[in-house]
């Protein structure tokens, strides 16, 4: 039987509660130390899982025997906190988005690089996820036959509740608003399937909420490495949707990633075509903690993080670069941003 790695906790409610949940179900952790900024979460938090309960960031980092850390706070101190953490010696495993800026994506590599230590995001496995195993087989096996283009929105209206100063309401650390908020799932999904993105052109609108300087709408157009082409939209303060359409010179699947629901639509030559619902494949066993699970095996030395540091940073690279093209109002491709980045990895 695999010891149980001991591990800290960084913000522990809300969904930093749904983390716990998996790192129990995950069965390979024992939270030995926990801080958050509630002190009534704390409190809860340590009775819950019987750690010690850190009233600062410090006394975590201090606590003897601890191995990992797994960051749930906001995106704005995901860098700040991995960075510490792996100065003091710790694996990381820390929730998605990644970070708020290409600077962070440089001092994380090079952190990483000089400590040595495992780094795991909280993005979907989308290995084991029978959605994307749906659309791996519908590509693999020629039924779409060849990908054209997609087309991707994730949207909701959470924009309209962010009060003034919130910092998901600061464009510096809430980059292209809905785009950096749920868009990195997206992007997590389309490099998985497409691959690595090159270039982006985006449109942003800015003016609908008055309470943030962040995009309320971002209408991104990618170009991935490969040549495909698609467009991600994300929109702040619109009804809920999450929506993946892929088409292909054979047909096309449009998926809702929310619901889970798919549908198929074979090109025929002339009549119109109907849409025919397909069944999603279950989920792997294990599947909600499987990112866990990666990064556990990884730091005992076995396989790799999945999703890895990379993984997160593949998904915020083309967010930085959608805010750039909004602002210049031009083509940018990733390599400009990149330069020095990645040779720190």
């Amino acid at each position: 039987m695999t010891t149980p790695m001991t591990i800290g906790m960084i913000g522990v409610a809300n969904f930093g509660g749904y983390r716990r949940s998996q790192i129990r179900a995950a069965g390979h952790f024992k939270i030995a130390a926990v801080h958050d900024r509630n002190p009534v979460a704390l409190k809860a938090a340590a009775e819950q899982e019987s750690a010690k309960a850190c009233n600062t960031v410090e006394e975590l980092l201090a606590t003897p025997g601890l191995e990992g850390l797994v960051i749930s706070t906001g995106a704005d101190s995901h860098a700040d906190l991995s960075i510490r953490a792996m100065k003091a010696g710790l694996h990381v495993f820390v929730e998605k988005p990644l970070c708020c800026s290409e600077a962070e994506v440089t001092q994380l590599l090079s952190v990483r690089a000089a400590t040595k230590r495992v780094v795991g995001l909280g993005h979907n496995d989308c290995q084991t996820d029978g959605l994307y195993k749906l659309i791996r087989d519908s590509i693999s096996s020629g039924k779409l036959g060849t990908i054209a283009a997609y087309e991707e929105n994730t949207s909701h209206s959470g924009g309209l509740e962010i009060k003034k100063g919130d910092w998901r309401g600061l464009k510096d650390r809430n980059p292209g608003g809905m785009l950096f908020q749920c868009g990195v799932h997206a992007l997590n999904g389309l490099t998985h399937l497409f691959g690595p993105v090159a270039a982006v052109q985006a449109l942003m609108r800015y003016d609908a909420n008055p309470n943030t300087e962040t995009a309320d709408v971002a209408n991104v157009l990618l170009r991935h490495e490969s040549g495909l082409v698609g467009t991600l939209n994300c929109y702040h303060i619109t009804a809920y949707v999450h929506e993946l359409r892929i088409f292909g010179t054979k047909g096309n699947l449009y998926l809702n990633t929310h619901e889970r629901t798919a549908l198929f639509q074979e090109r025929k030559n002339g009549p119109k075509e109907d849409r025919v619902p397909v069944a999603i494949p279950e989920n792997d066993p294990g599947h909600g903690h499987a990112n866990l699970t990666n990064w556990f095996n990884a730091c005992q030395g076995r396989g790799v993080a999945r999703p890895s540091l990379e993984d997160g940073i593949q998904a915020v690279m083309p967010v930085f670069a959608a805010e750039l093209s909004a602002q210049q109002g031009r083509l940018i491709k990733l390599d400009e941003l990149s330069q020095g980045v990645l040779q720190h990895g």
